[in-house]
């Protein structure tokens, strides 16, 4: 087994991963799942904005491409538009601030390091741009590896597999090797919770996600809110945060160095509770 990465070089800084991270999503988008145009105008992205740095959020996460199942998809000029003037508009008043861009388009990921993220979040792993892992590593900032099949408007159809965890091993050892070869070695894996995987298939890979440690490096988790919380318990999404803070504590006992939530509070405080359990018993 390889040694486990417990730090991240993001910008000038060298992140220390060792108790886990929270990263706050920030969807300007109008049809996201759970937060779809709630952060349209730039008073309401401010608001939120400010709202998860004070509560603690080490990165802020933005997206201007809806990923929930079946989204319609949008021209890459409508994406670029969305998602350039939130992050010059948070820069301009929180300029500390370490954003990610969720992207799966190269172009996107250039302009938007070009106008002060630091971290690509890409949910196909490069599969929908081949030229996604050039720009990476040319940008030389930290990329998200995520696990999908298909594209947002197929990937429901496409939940077959022959093994779940030998599949998404054989993934990330193959992207991460074509990385490294390019030179990009700031790499953190998305296993990709509710992306090409059914209900089942998402509580065998939270039982197995300790170990995907094993390919060294940290481990993102983004269960947040998600159907195979509030279509287990028959509620809405809105009711979903403490199914959320649950599998949050799931994910963070099987070696979670990110999570990737909408409720930043809640998860700093699951965060500090499973830190305190671990310190307690010297786990």
């Amino acid at each position: 087994m390889q040694s486990f990465k417990s730090t991240l070089k993001v910008g000038k800084q060298l992140l220390d991963l060792s108790t886990p991270r929270v990263m706050g999503i920030l969807n300007v988008t109008p049809d996201s799942f759970f937060d779809g145009g709630k952060y349209s105008k730039e008073e309401q992205i401010l608001a939120q904005v400010k709202k998860m740095l004070a509560e603690g959020a080490s990165f802020i996460d933005i997206g201007g491409y809806s990923s929930r199942p079946g989204a319609v998809d949008i021209p890459e000029k409508e994406e670029a538009n969305r998602v350039i003037s939130a992050i010059r508009l948070v820069l301009e008043h929180f300029p500390d601030t370490l954003i990610s861009v969720d992207t799966f388009r190269a172009n996107i990921a250039q302009k938007a390091v070009e106008s002060g993220a630091v971290m690509i979040n890409d949910i196909s792993g490069g599969e929908e741009d081949p030229k996604m892992f050039e720009v990476v590593a040319d940008l030389k900032v930290p990329y998200i590896l995520m696990h999908r099949r298909g594209t947002t408007q197929t990937m429901t159809k496409l939940t077959e597999y022959e093994h779940l965890i030998k599949d998404i091993c054989l993934y990330f050892s193959k992207k991460v090797r074509q990385l490294q070869v390019l030179g990009q070695y700031e790499i953190i894996l998305d296993v990709g919770f509710g992306f090409a995987k059914n209900t089942e298939q998402n509580y065998h890979l939270l039982h197995h996600l300790e170990l995907f440690k094993c390919l060294g490096l940290p481990l993102l988790a983004g269960v947040s809110r998600k159907s195979m919380i509030y279509k287990t318990l028959g509620v809405s999404p809105e009711e979903a945060l403490n199914g959320t803070s649950i599998l949050n504590a799931l994910v963070l006992q099987a070696g979670a160095s990110i999570l990737r939530v909408h409720d930043v509070k809640e998860a700093l405080q699951t965060i500090h509770l499973i830190n305190a359990w671990k310190q307690a018993f010297k786990i």
